[in-house]
């Protein structure tokens, strides 16, 4: 029989009672995150976010001793990647992914790691004397000049595109110019609810282009209810308001006397007569004499 450590059995315990209380569980991956940065995450995100870690085996356990009692929850497995750890809160995945992105920092870019966008140095003044630092400067695209006797960046350059690895000297030239083109925290990879498993890539959502994909949509549904004349709250008074309009153009063209159209009658019978007057050259002594004759 394998004699299994009294500690190891502890953290399966924690965690299979973590994961049979919890309604959403959450995999990230930890590597590359500074202790310091991870300290500071734990104390934003106390009473809405529990983080746990151990071996990934442990977890792994874990999850399998509760599998029975939390369907689907297996599934999450696979996403236990680099350094891994689990998280647990009773928020729903998307508002998870939310406050996971929120307590994200900015953080120095090291030798070898991956851009996850375009690294841009910006145009303007450097707090660099002029010196051997130029070369330097040059050597990762930057174009410089001397402005006040200090060295200025004269347009902004991409050092690094997304994707790429960044090189040594990029990474120090950044350092130097007080760049943090990289994001530290916790980087989610999965998360459970309900027997399904939501992927960084569904739960990572740009808000502001959400919103206009809804106003857009909603206008489009608008004008296609309009379109047909389907009576709902939002296009009722509108519906209204056409069909008002357009009975009062048909009333007018057809004669049809209404309330609604009296004036405007009266008034279209006035242009037609005054039309009339003029092509039949009438003029108004000529109404009189006419009038006169009559009496």
């Amino acid at each position: 029989m394998v004699h299994v450590a009294e500690y190891k059995k502890k953290t399966v315990d924690e965690f299979s009672r973590l994961i049979e209380s919890y309604p959403v569980i959450g995999a990230v991956n930890m590597e590359s995150l500074p202790a310091t940065q991870l300290q500071k995450m734990r104390q934003q995100l106390r009473g809405k976010v529990l983080i746990k870690m151990s071996k990934r085996r442990l977890m792994k356990v874990a999850i399998e001793n509760v599998k029975d009692k939390k369907k689907g929850i297996e599934k999450i497995k696979e996403s236990l990647d680099g350094m891994p750890a689990m998280v647990f809160t009773k928020d729903d995945p998307f508002m998870l992914a939310k406050t996971l992105k929120r307590s994200m920092s900015a953080a120095p870019a090291k030798a070898g790691q991956i851009a996850p966008k375009d690294i841009v140095v910006s145009a303007g003044p450097t707090p660099f004397s002029p010196g051997p630092v130029i070369s330097e400067l040059a050597s990762v695209g930057i174009k410089t000049g001397i402005e006040g006797g200090k060295i200025v960046v004269k347009e902004d350059a991409v050092v690094v595109k997304k994707g790429e690895k960044v090189k040594p000297e990029t990474a120090s030239i950044l350092a130097r110019l007080g760049i943090e083109p990289m994001e530290v925290g916790l980087n989610m990879t999965a998360v459970y609810q309900d027997g399904l498993i939501f992927t960084r890539e569904v739960l990572d959502i740009d808000e502001d282009k959400f919103l206009e994909d809804v106003k857009s949509l909603h206008k489009s549904a608008f004008m296609f209810a309009l379109g047909i004349a389907y009576p709902t709250k939002e296009t009722i008074e509108v519906l209204a308001a056409k069909a008002f309009r357009e009975s009062k153009a048909f009333a007018i063209a057809q004669n049809v006397l209404a309330d609604a159209v009296i004036n405007e009658l009266m008034a279209k019978a006035s242009n037609e007569m005054m039309a009339l007057k003029s092509k039949l050259n009438i003029s108004e002594s000529g109404e009189k004499e006419q009038e006169s004759k009559a009496e």
